[in-house]
C-alpha cells in the first residue's frame, strides 16, 4: 500500500485515519512522503490510478434524448400541439403534419443549440478551474486541484485556496479562513501539534480542509483525502453543482417575453372576434389566430441569448478575460469607471532594481534589466553587505536559471522580490550558499494591512539577526534610533526615487535574536537600524497607453488603485494619460482622514489612490457606486476579496492572483493586462448590441405579421396569409437568421459610444422608432401587393403565394438592417458574420423549395411562380431596405453636423 487513504473503487468508504491524532512524523510514514521531495511522477500516476480524480461527484449530465425532450416543455410548443389538433379535426391533415414538422425541427435546432452553449459553458469552467502550488520531485509545481492525490505536499501562502484535505507538518503564522465549512466567522490560526483523537472537526487546528482558504501566513501540509472522501465530500448537499442565478438581463428578457405572450392572447381574441363578425368559416379563423399567436411569442430570443453569452464568453477567453458569473457579461457593457491595480497590470511586472540609497547619502545605480543576474552596481562599499544581505533572506521568491523548458531567467513567487534576489546575485553574493549559512529561524509574513516582512536568522560568526523590508513610510517608524536627520533624509530619497516612478523599499536590521511572532512588529520598534533604500522600475506595457485612451473614448475612466508610493503611481498614471491635468493622487492616511462628503466631491479629480490597505479599497468601491457609477475593480491578494465582490465587476487575475481573488471575482484576466480589461468591456457592449438586435428582428418581424392579418380582416379581404405559412415564416424564415444574428462581429465603434445605461430598456424610442419604420415599410409593400393582385382578379392561390413571399423577402432585408444603427448595410457587407451568410442562404433555399417542390405546394398552399415573378416581389421587398437606409442617412448627417459644430 502507497497510501492508507480510502479507494474510491471499493463500496462504501471506511472511517477515514483520525490524521489530527497522528504527529505529523506519523503521517509522513503512513502516507510514504518526502516532505523535502514531494511524490515523484510515477508514484502520482499510481495512486490517481487507485484513487481517482480529486473532484466532487458532479450533477449527471442530461442525455440527448433528455435534452431534445426539455425542448417540448414551453407554453409556444403547447399551442402549436393544439393547432395540430384542430387541424386533425378538421380533417386539414397536411397542415397537422405540417404543424408537427415545425414543432420537430424547432426541437432539433434547440437540442443542437443548448448542446453547443452547454460545451462552451463546460470548456470555460476548466478555464477557470482552481490550481495549487505542490512539491513533486523535489521541485515546486503549479497543477489543477483535481490532480492532487493523497501525500502530495502542499505549499501554501496567504490568498491560496486549499484544494484537497490535508495535515499540517510546517507552518509560519498561518491562519486559515474555515467558515465555508464549519461557520466560523473570522480566520483560525494553525499548528502542526497533534491533537486528541476526540478533537471536533472545528477545532482541528492541525488540519487543512478542501474548499477553504489561507489568510495570512505560510504552510507546508501533506494532502490526506481527495474528492468525496473530504469532509467537504462527505456533506451530500455541496456534491451537487449549482446552478448560476438568473442574471438581471436575463429576467427582463423573461418579462418582455411574458408582455408579448399577453399581447399574443389579445390578439389571439381580436382576430377570432373578427373573423365571427366576417362570418369566415371558425376552423380556418382559429388556425389563424393561433398562427398569429404564434409568430407574437418571441421563441427564438430565449436560445439567441444563450447563444449570445456564450459566444460572447468565447470570444472573451480568446482575449484573455475568463467570465466566471454571466452577469459580468451584460454588465461589463455599463462599466463607467474601471479602478486598475500598477504592478503588472499597467506595467510588465518586470521588476528591476535599478537605485540603491544608504543612510550615509550613498547612491547606487544599478544596470541590467529583467530577471537576467548579468548587471554590475556602480558602488561595492562594505555597507551595501547587510543591505544585500537582507534583500536575499528577506524573501520567499526563488531564482530560476535557464533549462530547456524556460529559455530564459525567471522568478517563481512575487516578481517584487524575484528583483531583490536579482540585485544580490548582480552583487556578487551566492543566494543558495547564503541560504545555507545564515537559515531562516522565525519570521512575520508580509501583510497587507503592515506593509511588512520580517525574517530571523542564525549567522554562525555573528549573533542572530533580524531582517525587516517593507513601505517605507511604515517601517522607518521602527527605526527611531537612528535619528531625526537619517529618518528625514531617508523620507526625502523615497520620495525623489518614486517621482521618477520607481516603486521604493526600505531595509533594516536588529542584531538580536528577538521576533516573536505573536507580539509582530512591535516588539522591532525603536530597536531597527535602518539599512537602505531599493527602488525598482517596471515600465508601462507599450500598449496599456492606447486601451486607457480608449476607455476615455468609450465614457470609461480609468482609476488607479496601487499599494505603491503617490508620488511613484502618479508618475506612470500621467504617462499612460491616466491622470490629466488637475488630477491628483490620494494616499491611505489622507484617505482615512477624509470623510464620505469629501471623498464624494473629490473623487471626479482623484485619479490615482496610493498605499491604500484592501478595507479602502472595499470603501472607495462604495463611494463610486454611491456617486451613480458602475464600477469594475482589479485585484490579486487575499484582502482583495471584499472589494472584488462589492465591486459591479471584480476582475481577478490569474498570474498573480491568489485563488481567493479569483473565487470572489465575476472576471479573470489571464494575462494580467489591462489592456485585456478593455477588450472584455467591448466584447460585453457587442454581446448586449447583438442581443438588442436580436429584439428588434424578431419585434419588427412580429408586428407586420400581424398589421397584414388585422388590415385584410377590417377592411374585409380574404385573409392574406395560411396558417401554415404564417407558421413558416416564423419559425423556418426568422429561424434560421435569429440564433445568427447574435453571431455578429464588433461593429468597430463600439469603445466610441457612452456605457450602455444600467437601466438601459430592451425596447428603447429609437428601437421602437426603427421598429415603427420598418413594419410599416413591410406591412405597406405586402397589403399593397396583396390589395393590387386582388383587385387585378388573379387566382386566390397565387396572390397568397406571392403574398406569403414578399414578407419573407421582408423578413431577408430587415436582418440585414438590423445589422447596425447607423452603418450602411450595403458597406457592412454580409461576410463580416459567415453565420448569418449561410443562414441567409438556407432560409433562401428553404423558400425556393416552398415554392418549387410539389409536395410542399400541397402542404402550403402555394403554386410556382414564374421565375421572371421574383424580381419584382424581390425589388419591392427591399424597400424595407432602403426605408432603414434613409433613416440611417439622416442620423449620420446629423451626427456630422452636432461634431463640426
Amino acid at each position: 500500500m502507497t497510501a492508507k487513504t480510502p479507494s474510491s473503487h471499493s463500496g462504501p468508504a471506511p472511517a477515514p485515519p483520525l490524521w489530527h491524532a497522528l504527529p505529523a512524523g506519523e503521517v509522513l510514514n503512513q502516507l510514504v512522503c518526502d516532505p523535502a521531495l514531494g511524490l515523484s511522477a510515477a508514484e502520482v500516476d499510481k495512486r490517481r490510478a487507485r484513487e481517482g480524480a480529486n473532484a466532487l461527484p458532479e450533477a449527471q449530465r442530461r442525455s440527448l434524448l433528455a435534452v431534445f425532450a426539455r425542448q417540448f416543455k414551453s407554453p409556444l410548443i403547447y399551442i402549436l400541439f393544439a393547432a395540430a389538433v384542430l387541424a386533425v379535426a378538421m380533417a386539414h391533415y397536411g397542415d397537422a403534419v405540417v404543424i408537427l414538422a415545425v414543432v420537430l425541427v424547432n426541437a432539433v435546432v434547440g437540442t443542437f443549440q443548448e448542446g453547443r452553449a452547454e460545451r462552451s459553458m463546460a470548456s470555460l469552467r476548466r478555464l477557470a478551474a482552481l490550481r495549487v502550488r505542490v512539491l513533486r520531485d523535489g521541485q515546486e509545481a503549479m497543477i489543477e486541484a483535481r490532480e492532487l492525490v493523497p501525500g502530495d505536499v502542499l505549499l501554501l501562502a496567504a490568498g491560496d485556496a486549499i484544494g484537497a484535505d490535508a495535515r499540517l507538518i510546517e507552518e509560519a503564522q498561518l491562519q486559515v479562513a474555515e467558515a465555508a465549512l464549519t461557520g466560523e466567522s473570522v480566520p483560525v490560526s494553525k499548528k502542526v501539534a497533534r491533537l486528541s483523537e476526540a478533537t471536533g472537526l472545528a477545532d482541528r487546528h492541525n488540519m487543512l480542509f478542501s474548499g477553504t482558504y489561507a489568510t495570512a501566513g505560510r504552510a507546508r501540509a501533506v494532502v490526506v483525502a481527495i474528492g468525496s472522501h473530504t469532509e467537504v465530500g462527505r456533506i451530500a448537499g455541496l456534491t451537487e453543482a449549482a446552478a448560476d442565478p438568473t442574471t438581471p438581463l436575463e429576467q427582463r428578457i423573461e418579462q418582455f417575453g411574458r408582455w408579448l405572450v399577453v399581447a399574443a392572447l389579445v390578439l389571439f381574441v381580436a382576430v377570432v372576434a373578427l373573423g365571427m363578425f366576417r362570418d369566415l368559416p371558425l376552423a380556418d379563423v382559429l388556425m389563424v389566430a393561433i398562427s398569429q399567436m404564434v409568430s407574437m411569442v418571441p421563441e427564438g430570443l430565449p436560445v439567441a441569448m444563450t447563444i449570445a453569452l456564450a459566444v460572447g464568453m468565447q470570444r472573451m477567453a480568446g482575449r484573455g478575460a475568463i467570465i466566471r458569473r454571466l452577469s459580468a457579461v451584460e454588465t461589463l457593457g455599463s462599466t463607467t469607471v474601471i479602478c486598475t491595480d500598477k504592478t503588472g497590470t499597467l506595467t510588465r511586472n518586470e521588476m528591476t532594481v535599478s537605485a540603491l540609497w544608504l543612510p550615509g547619502g550613498l547612491e547606487v545605480s544599478v544596470s541590467g534589466t529583467g530577471y537576467s543576474p548579468e548587471g554590475e552596481l556602480s558602488s561595492h562599499d562594505a555597507a551595501l553587505l547587510p543591505l544585500l544581505q537582507a534583500a536575499a533572506l528577506c524573501n520567499d521568491a526563488q531564482l530560476l536559471p535557464p533549462e530547456e523548458a524556460r529559455t530564459q531567467w525567471s522568478v517563481l513567487g512575487d516578481p517584487t522580490e524575484g528583483a531583490l534576489k536579482v540585485l544580490a546575485a548582480k552583487a556578487g553574493i551566492a543566494l543558495e550558499q547564503l541560504a545555507r549559512e545564515a537559515p531562516r529561524e522565525a519570521e512575520l509574513p508580509f501583510d497587507a494591512d503592515t506593509k511588512m516582512m520580517a525574517t530571523r536568522h542564525r549567522f554562525a560568526a555573528a549573533p542572530r539577526r533580524v531582517f525587516i523590508k517593507g513601505a517605507p513610510e511604515v517601517l522607518l517608524h521602527l527605526c527611531a534610533a537612528d535619528g531625526t536627520a537619517v529618518l528625514h533624509a531617508a523620507r526625502a530619497a523615497a520620495d525623489a526615487m518614486a517621482a521618477r516612478a520607481l516603486r521604493v523599499l526600505a531595509f533594516a536590521m536588529v542584531d538580536d535574536d528577538v521576533l516573536d511572532p505573536e507580539a509582530g512588529f512591535d516588539v522591532l520598534a525603536g530597536r531597527a537600524r535602518l539599512l537602505g533604500l531599493a527602488g525598482q522600475i517596471d515600465p508601462p506595457r507599450e500598449e496599456v497607453k492606447t486601451a486607457v485612451a480608449e476607455c476615455r473614448a468609450a465614457g470609461i475612466r480609468p482609476v488607479m488603485v496601487t499599494g505603491d508610493h503617490k508620488l511613484t503611481g502618479l508618475a506612470i498614471a500621467r504617462e499612460l494619460g491616466i491622470a490629466r491635468e488637475g488630477d491628483r493622487a490620494v494616499d491611505g492616511t489622507e484617505l482615512e482622514h477624509m470623510n464620505e462628503a469629501d471623498l464624494r466631491d473629490g473623487l471626479d479629480h482623484i485619479s490615482v489612490f496610493a498605499r491604500v490597505h484592501p478595507a479602502q479599497k472595499l470603501r472607495i468601491v462604495e463611494a463610486l457606486q454611491a456617486h451613480g457609477e458602475v464600477v469594475a475593480m482589479t485585484g490579486d491578494g487575499v484582502n482583495d476579496a471584499p472589494a472584488l465582490a462589492r465591486a459591479d465587476v471584480g476582475v481577478a487575475m490569474g498570474i498573480t492572483g491568489t485563488e481567493v481573488a479569483k473565487s470572489a471575482a465575476k472576471i479573470i484576466i489571464t494575462d494580467d493586462n489591462f489592456a485585456s480589461i478593455v477588450a472584455a468591456v467591448e466584447q460585453g457592449r457587442v454581446v448586449y448590441g447583438n442581443l438588442k438586435k436580436v429584439i428588434l428582428y424578431l419585434f419588427a418581424t412580429s408586428i407586420d405579421e400581424v398589421v397584414v392579418l388585422l388590415l385584410a380582416l377590417l377592411a374585409g379581404y380574404p385573409l392574406p396569409l395560411a396558417a401554415v405559412q404564417i407558421l413558416w415564416i416564423n419559425i423556418v424564415t426568422e429561424g434560421t437568421l435569429t440564433v445568427n444574428l447574435v453571431m455578429d462581429p464588433a461593429d468597430g465603434d463600439e469603445m466610441k459610444r457612452t456605457p450602455v445605461p444600467r437601466n438601459d430598456r430592451l425596447v428603447d424610442r429609437t428601437m421602437l422608432g426603427r421598429v415603427l419604420l420598418m413594419s410599416a415599410t413591410a406591412v405597406l409593400v405586402t397589403f399593397g401587393w396583396f390589395v393590387w393582385r386582388l383587385e387585378q382578379g388573379l387566382p386566390m392561390d397565387l396572390v397568397r403565394t406571392e403574398t406569403f413571399t414578399v414578407l419573407a423577402m421582408c423578413q431577408w432585408f430587415n436582418v440585414l438592417n438590423c445589422q447596425s444603427a447607423t452603418r450602411s448595410a450595403l458597406r457592412l457587407g454580409l461576410l463580416k458574420n459567415p453565420w448569418l451568410l449561410g443562414g441567409l442562404a438556407l432560409s433562401i433555399a428553404l423558400q425556393l423549395l416552398v415554392l418549387y417542390a410539389p409536395f410542399m405546394n400541397t402542404l402550403f398552399y402555394t403554386v410556382p411562380l414564374a421565375p421572371s415573378d421574383l424580381l419584382p416581389l424581390l425589388l419591392l421587398a427591399s424597400s424595407v431596405l432602403w426605408g432603414e437606409e434613409l433613416r440611417k442617412l439622416v442620423v449620420r448627417l446629423g451626427r456630422k453636423r452636432t461634431a463640426q459644430t
